[in-house]
């Protein structure tokens, strides 16, 4: 087990950076890790990450208390500054500590935050800390502010894997909400041709969601794109409904 460690740098102190800041968290991180947990973890990844080797519980909760002291001492602004230093590292969990620095804030947040998320996509080292970046920061702004769908498909001309998973990822939380509807069918067919299984991956988790939110209107769109969607998009977005509906769309 990973030990309980908190994350505790002296933010009380004004003349702290936040890259001084950030700079301690990274050694919270690195001694309050797990080396066995890590080895799991890079084995998982197939060495496509570096990892402290932190479980993802102890990690939101040491973040979450480290949050509420950040913004009494010092506010919002300097948050997102640590933040910001902390998404600029190499390891996994100074990123996923980024995210959960701010998770759940994207009301108080406006459009220079979500420019600077943005930013970040070109920092992804993993699937890992791009669904979390998207997922829980972007994804929540999107649904928040729905003309911030043009930027989506801007996102979805990109040559980079990262980006046009995040096209689709992005879409998540408004899908969850009967969002979206057009939009996500608009970027479906847009994406329907991409070979890279990320990508394929995000869309299918997108079309799940929308399915599983929306089955009215998701489950004829499913059997209307089933002779051209990759197989690896359409099982998943066909992972929650019945088996007979399911059959008729893989068949």
């Amino acid at each position: 087990m990973a030990k309980r460690s908190t994350i505790q740098p002296s933010v009380a102190e004004p003349k702290s950076s936040a890259a001084d800041v950030a700079a301690q968290i990274r050694r919270a991180l690195k001694n309050g890790g797990s080396a066995e947990h890590a080895a799991g973890v890079q084995w998982f990844f197939k060495d496509e990450i570096q990892s402290h080797g932190w479980y993802t519980a102890d990690l939101r909760r040491a973040a979450i208390r480290f949050r509420r002291e950040v913004r009494k001492e010092r506010g919002l602004n300097f948050l997102v500054a640590v933040a910001d230093q902390l998404f600029s590292g190499s390891v996994l969990e100074e990123k996923v500590a980024a995210v959960f620095l701010l998770e759940k804030l994207d009301a108080d947040f406006g459009d220079r935050e979500f420019k600077l998320f943005e930013s970040w996509l070109d920092r992804i080292s993993s699937w890992s800390d791009h669904d979390g970046l998207v997922h829980y920061l972007i994804a929540p702004m999107v649904a928040g502010k729905p003309e911030r769908t043009k930027i989506i498909f801007r996102w979805a001309r990109s040559p980079k894997r990262w980006h046009r998973r995040a096209a689709c990822v992005a879409l998540i939380r408004g899908a969850r909400a009967k969002m979206f509807f057009p939009e996500i069918t608009q970027l479906s067919d847009s994406l329907l041709a991409d070979e890279d299984d990320m990508v394929q991956k995000g869309l299918g988790w997108l079309l799940r969601e929308t399915t599983k939110f929306d089955a009215k209107r998701t489950v004829p769109y499913l059997m209307k794109i089933r002779k051209q969607a990759p197989r690896l998009v359409l099982r998943t977005a066909c992972e929650t409904l019945p088996l007979d509906i399911k059959r008729k769309i893989l068949s």
